[in-house]
C-alpha cells in the first residue's frame, strides 16, 4: 500500500535527529601550523693537525709536562690566530713526517723545514719565516777551521736534514764516517762523548745546544760555503686554500711586531730583517 503523507513524519524526525547529532558530534579540526625548525648549528671549526718532530730545540721540543713547545710552535700558533684557524701540534718522527703530510695524516708540517727545490716537487711551502745556515760544532781543542777540514773526520748529522745532505756531498753519501742520528741533540751528545769529531746542523739548534751545555766544551765554526737556507711551513701539494691562510697570518704577525717579539724571546734579539719571500 502506498504510504500516506503522515507516515513520513516519524522517518523524517529520525533523520533530522541523526543529522543534528552528527553535527553536534563533529569537532572542528584545528588548523595545522608548520612546526618551526631550529636553525642548523654551525659546524665546529676545523682543527688543523701540525706535524712536528719535537726533538729540535729551540724550534720544537717537549717540556717536562710533555707539551710541545718552541719557536716554531709559537710562530705557527700566532700565525693561526691571525689567520682565524685552529691548530694542534702532533709529535711526529722526522723520518716519516713528510709521508704523513702526503697521506693526509697531517695538514701541515712546521719543524724547522728548509725550503728546497727537491721538496717543492712533493709539497708546497708558505713564505719563509726563518733564515738559517749550517754551522759546525767541534770540541774546543779541534783544529777545524772550515767545512773542508771535515773530509777525514767522523761527522754527526741528523738523518734526512740539509746538514746530512751537505756532509754527504763532502764525504760521499755512503761514507762510514758519516754518523746519522734521529735528532741533532743526539748527534751533539755523541760529540760530547767523543764518538764523533764534529756535528753539522742548523745554526739555531747548534747555538742553543752549546749555550745550554757549557760543560760540553764546544765551539762553533761558520763557513761561507754553506748555502743560506729558509724555513717554511709545508702543506700538502696543491692545498692552495690552507697555504693562503698561512701566508695571510704570517704577513700579519710580521707587520704587527709579534714575529719579532717571538724571535727575540728565543734568540736574544730581533732578527736583522724579516725573512724575505722566496
Amino acid at each position: 500500500m502506498r504510504p500516506t503523507p503522515r507516515s513520513f513524519l516519524p522517518l523524517a524526525a529520525v533523520l533530522a535527529t541523526a543529522l543534528l547529532l552528527a553535527a553536534c558530534g563533529r569537532k572542528d579540526e584545528a588548523p595545522t601550523s608548520a612546526v618551526p625548525t631550529s636553525a642548523s648549528a654551525p659546524a665546529p671549526a676545523r682543527t688543523y693537525l701540525v706535524g712536528t718532530d719535537a726533538a729540535y730545540a729551540p724550534f720544537e721540543s717537549q717540556n717536562p709536562k710533555g707539551e710541545i713547545v718552541g719557536f716554531d710552535v709559537d710562530v705557527v700558533g700566532a700565525v693561526a690566530k691571525a689567520a682565524g684557524i685552529q691548530v694542534k701540534f702532533v709529535n711526529t718522527p722526522w723520518e716519516g713526517i713528510f709521508n704523513a703530510l702526503a697521506q693526509g695524516d697531517r695538514d701541515l708540517v712546521a719543524s724547522a723545514v728548509t725550503i728546497t727545490d727537491e721538496r717543492r716537487q712533493t709539497m708546497d711551502f708558505s713564505d719563509p719565516y726563518f733564515d738559517a745556515q749550517q754551522l759546525i760544532a767541534v770540541p774546543l781543542a779541534s783544529k777545524v777551521e772550515r767545512f773542508a777540514d771535515l773530509k777525514t773526520l767522523k761527522v754527526g748529522v741528523q738523518t734526512g736534514t740539509t746538514g746530512d745532505e751537505a756532509v754527504s756531498r763532502l764525504l760521499g753519501k755512503t761514507n762510514p764516517d758519516i754518523r746519522r742520528f734521529e735528532s741533532t741533540p743526539l748527534a751533539l751528545q755523541e760529540l760530547q762523548d767523543g764518538g764523533v769529531d764534529a756535528v753539522v746542523a742548523d745554526n739555531g739548534v747548534v747555538i742553543h745546544y752549546v749555550l745550554n751545555n757549557p760543560g760540553g766544551k764546544f765551539r762553533t765554526v761558520a763557513d761561507d760555503s754553506f748555502v743560506h737556507e729558509r724555513y717554511g711551513i709545508a702543506v700538502k701539494k696543491g692545498n692552495a686554500e690552507l697555504l693562503a691562510k698561512l701566508n695571510q697570518g704570517l704577513a700579519a704577525i710580521k707587520a704587527d711586531g709579534e714575529y719579532a717579539r717571538i724571535y727575540a724571546r728565543y734568540f736574544g734579539a730581533a732578527p736583522a730583517a724579516p725573512a724575505a719571500s722566496n
